[in-house]
């Protein structure tokens, strides 16, 4: 369900990319506010959305219902370009090193209160079992500060690049997340079951 879409096969996604800027634009603009992110099109996309992106997309019947997008830092990147200030020395840059940005769920098939998202889960998942395949081993993010603990519980090694700072409005830091084998281990014994299923089920 996690398909991954680079400038090599774009041109097969056409459609469910549409989909994806849309869900972006719903998250980011409409639901978090960010402003300057608006498009007439309600389609969010960036000078980063280039051949050099990968885009994961969790599609269900059709609908994408899930996506993240992975940059790589030997070129500019989020951090570097758009928030350095949450970055207290020289921003991380090498092969193995990919940022994780843009992160959405669709809000039906988000967490709900104890209840874990399987698709946000499938997604993080996603990025461990690409990047181990890919010779990556850490991932470049700006998130809430309260992420830093669920990361950890997963068994991803986490170490802050700065304080964290207003970032539209939502208290950001920047952290750098090395994973590896274990990591999937973690994902994979933690994964939740589907919405409405029983943990006991068969």
């Amino acid at each position: 369900m996690i398909h991954i879409v680079t400038g090599a096969n774009a041109d097969r996604y056409s459609a469910e990319m549409l989909q994806a800027y849309e869900l972006r634009h719903r998250v980011f603009v409409e639901e978090k506010g960010w402003a300057a992110l608006r498009r007439p099109d309600s389609r969010e996309i960036d000078q980063f959305d280039d051949e050099y992106a990968v885009h994961m997309l969790y599609i269900e019947a059709g609908a994408v219902l899930g996506y993240q997008r992975l940059l790589p830092t030997t070129r500019p990147y989020l951090l570097t370009e758009i928030y350095p200030q949450l970055c207290d020395g020289p921003p991380p840059g090498a092969a193995d090193i990919w940022e994780w940005t843009r992160f959405c769920v669709a809000p039906a098939r988000r967490d709900h209160g104890r209840e874990r998202s399987p698709i946000a889960h499938a997604l993080l998942t996603g990025i461990v079992e690409w990047g181990l395949c890919a010779g990556v081993s850490a991932i470049v993010i700006e998130m809430d500060p309260g992420w830093l603990v669920r990361l950890v519980q997963l068994h991803f090694k986490v170490t802050p690049l700065g304080l964290p700072l207003p970032v539209e409005g939502e208290e950001t830091v920047a952290v750098i997340a090395h994973f590896d084998r274990r990591t999937l281990d973690r994902l994979t014994l933690m994964r939740p079951p589907a919405f409405g299923q029983s943990e006991r089920a068969a």
